[in-house]
C-alpha cells in the first residue's frame, strides 16, 4: 500500500470518526433496508422468468421450482414483488437523505463553534476567504463524499446478493462474474491520484475565488478609481477558467470510468452467453435469470464509478476541515471571580506583548470602573495585539495584575472581563435589520430600551425619517445606513451590553470630531460601571479620557493623567 492510499484511507477513517451513535443506529438501518431492496429486487428479476418462458419451470441450484398458476398469478406476484422493491428502495433514499442532511448540518455546526471558539493567533495564518469556503461549498463536498459512501453501500449489497444469487442459480455462469469485478475494481482505481490532484486545486482555486468576491461594493470603489477593471476582469477570468477545467477535468475523469465499466460489462454479458451455449447443463432459463440477475448490476456501473469520484473529491476538502477542528480553542474553564472583587480597581502593573511584537511593554496602568483609558500611537506599532491581550483574546508574553489586593494570573483576568464589549473599526453589523442589531446584544432589551439607545448614539433622528422605525434594513439601498451611523450602531450595542469593558479599536473613526466625543460623553455617562478603553489617532479624544496610554515609534509607553482628570 503506497503513502497516498494510506493517506487516502486514514482520511476515510477519520471521516467514519466523525459520526454519531444516531448516525451509526441509523447507518445500520439503511444497510437492512438495502439489503432488504437487494432481495426483493432480486426476487422479482428471478420472477420475471416465468413470464418471459410461460410453461417452464424455473431450476435454482438444480432444483425445479415450478410455480402454479396462470399467467395472470405469474403477472401479479411479479408486480407485487416489484412494488415491495419500489417502496424499500423509496425509504431507503428517503433515510439516505435524511442522514446526508444531518451529517452535513453537524459538520457545518461543529466547524463553525470551533472557529467562535478559536484563538486569535491560530487564526493569524486564515484568510477570511478560506474560513468562507471552510463553512460553505466545503462542507458541500464532504456532505456530497458521504452520500457517495452511502450510495457504494447499497451498490455493494446489491451486488453481493444479486451475484450470490446468480451463483446459486448457475454456478459456472456466475464464475464470470468475480473476474469481471476484479478489473472494474482495478478500472476505478486507474484515475483516483489524478482525481484527488484535481480535487485539491479545484478547492484552492475556489479560495481564491471567494478572496476575489468578498467585500465586492468597497473594492468596487478602489478598482474603479484606479481604473484597473480590466485586470480585475482577467483575473477574475483566469481563475474562472481554472475552476471550469477543474470541472472539467472531474466529469472526464467519471465519463472515462464509465466508458471502462460499461465496455467490461459488454464483455460480462458477452462471455455469459458464450458460456451458456459452450457449457453442458446450463437450460435457457438458467441463463435468462443469471442475466436478468446480473443485468440489475448495469444502473450501479455509472453510479458506482461517480460515487468513487466524489468520495475521491471530498478526501482534500475534508482535510481542510479537520485543519480548522484542530484551532485550539480560547478559553479555558476556569472559576469566575466573585462581584465584589470585580467592582474594584483592576491595577495592571505590567504587560508584555508575545513575538513578534514583545517589545511592546505597558506598565502601571490602572483600569477604573466609570473611566476611560485613551490608547495611541502610531499604525502597526501593536496596539490591536495589546487591545486583545486586555480583552483576554490573546495571551501575552509577561502579564502582572491585580484587583484590589488580589494578585491575578491571566487566566484569573481573562474571566474577570468576560463580560466585555469589543467593537473594531472594520467590523460592520451583519444583522438584516436595526432591530436584530439592537436584540442581537440584548435578546431582553424593551421597545423602549432600543428607542432611548438610538437617542444616546445619535441615530434616532436618522431612524424617525424612515417609514420602517426599528425594523429599518441595514443593506437596503434606500435606507441603508452610512459607515458612520453603522458605528453609531455598534455603539449602542455596547450600551445596551452594560458590559465590565468595554474596548473601542478605532470604534469611532467614521465619525467627525465634535461626533465623536459627543458619543464618547454618553457612553461614559450610560455606562457608570464600565471601564472604557479607547483606541483613537485624534488627540481630541483626551479631552474626555481619564487616562491616556501612548505608545511611541519605539515601542516606549507613556500613561499619563489628563489634567482635566485632576480636577
Amino acid at each position: 500500500m503506497d503513502k497516498q492510499t494510506r493517506h487516502n484511507h486514514a482520511s476515510l477513517r477519520a471521516l467514519l470518526g466523525t459520526l454519531k451513535n444516531t448516525d451509526v443506529a441509523q447507518i445500520i438501518l439503511y444497510v437492512l433496508l438495502s439489503l432488504a431492496c437487494a432481495l426483493a429486487g432480486s426476487a422479482a428479476a428471478v420472477l420475471l422468468v416465468p413470464l418471459v418462458q410461460p410453461g417452464h419451470p424455473l431450476i435454482l441450484g438444480g432444483h425445479t421450482i415450478d410455480i402454479h398458476g396462470s399467467i395472470e398469478t405469474h403477472a401479479l406476484l411479479f408486480a407485487a414483488i416489484t412494488a415491495c422493491f419500489a417502496v424499500l428502495r423509496w425509504q431507503a433514499a428517503r433515510l439516505a437523505a435524511r442522514l446526508a442532511s444531518r451529517y452535513g448540518m453537524h459538520l457545518r455546526r461543529a466547524v463553525h463553534a470551533r472557529l467562535i471558539d478559536a484563538s486569535l493567533p491560530s487564526l493569524a495564518d486564515a484568510t477570511s476567504a478560506e474560513i468562507a469556503n471552510v463553512l460553505t461549498y466545503n462542507v458541500e463536498i464532504i456532505t456530497q463524499g458521504f452520500n457517495a459512501l452511502l450510495q457504494l453501500l447499497v451498490a455493494g449489497i446489491t451486488a453481493l446478493v444479486s451475484l450470490a444469487l446468480a451463483f446459486w442459480v448457475s454456478p459456472p455462469l456466475a464464475l464470470a462474474a468475480p473476474l469481471l469485478a476484479v478489473l472494474a475494481l482495478a478500472t476505478s482505481r486507474i484515475s483516483s491520484r489524478k482525481q484527488v490532484a484535481v480535487s485539491r486545486q479545484y478547492i484552492a482555486d475556489l479560495t481564491r475565488l471567494f478572496w476575489l468576491s468578498e467585500d465586492f461594493p468597497r473594492r468596487l470603489r478602489h478598482v474603479r478609481s484606479f481604473e484597473r477593471e480590466d485586470a480585475e476582469k482577467a483575473s477574475h477570468s483566469d481563475i474562472s477558467g481554472r475552476l471550469g477545467q477543474g470541472y472539467r477535468h472531474q466529469l472526464d475523469l467519471i465519463a472515462s470510468g464509465r466508458l471502462m465499466l460499461e465496455l467490461l460489462a459488454a464483455a460480462g454479458v458477452a462471455l455469459i452467453f458464450v458460456l451458456a451455449y459452450r457449457l453442458h447443463g446450463v437450460d435457457q432459463a438458467s441463463l435468462i435469470a443469471v442475466c436478468l440477475l446480473l443485468g440489475r448490476l448495469l444502473p450501479y456501473l455509472v453510479s458506482t464509478r461517480q460515487s468513487l469520484q466524489q468520495l475521491h473529491s471530498a478526501v482534500p476538502a475534508f482535510e481542510l476541515w479537520q485543519r480548522y477542528m484542530q484551532l485550539p480553542p480560547a478559553r479555558t474553564a476556569h472559576v469566575p471571580l466573585h462581584g465584589a472583587q470585580i467592582a474594584r480597581t483592576l491595577h495592571i502593573e505590567r504587560v508584555q506583548l508575545a513575538p513578534p511584537l514583545a517589545a511592546l511593554e505597558v506598565r502601571d496602568m490602572s483600569l477604573r470602573p466609570g473611566t476611560l483609558t485613551l490608547l495611541s500611537g502610531d499604525s502597526g506599532i501593536g496596539k490591536t495585539s495589546l487591545v486583545d491581550v486586555l480583552a483576554g483574546m490573546m495571551r501575552p508574553g509577561a502579564f502582572v495584575a491585580r484587583a484590589g489586593q488580589r494578585a491575578l494570573a491571566f487566566d484569573d483576568y481573562r474571566e474577570l472581563v468576560r463580560n466585555s464589549a469589543y467593537v473594531s473599526q472594520s467590523v460592520r453589523p451583519w444583522q438584516r435589520t436595526v432591530r436584530e442589531c439592537l436584540q442581537w446584544a440584548a435578546p431582553d432589551a424593551t421597545e423602549d430600551m432600543l428607542r432611548r439607545v438610538l437617542v444616546d448614539v445619535g441615530l434616532d433622528k436618522r431612524l424617525a425619517g424612515s417609514e420602517h422605525g426599528l425594523d429599518t434594513a441595514l443593506s437596503s439601498s434606500s435606507s441603508r445606513l452610512s459607515g458612520g451611523e453603522l458605528q453609531r450602531l455598534l455603539l449602542a450595542q455596547v450600551i445596551l451590553r452594560q458590559p465590565f469593558l468595554a474596548l473601542l479599536d478605532e470604534a469611532t473613526s467614521a465619525l467627525d470630531a465634535a461626533s465623536e466625543i459627543a458619543v464618547l460623553s454618553a457612553l461614559k455617562r450610560r455606562l457608570p460601571r464600565t471601564i472604557m478603553l479607547v483606541v483613537s489617532h485624534r488627540s481630541s479624544v483626551a479631552a474626555v479620557a481619564d487616562q491616556c496610554v501612548a505608545v511611541g515609534a519605539d515601542f516606549h509607553t507613556t500613561v499619563s493623567t489628563p489634567a482635566h482628570a485632576h480636577a
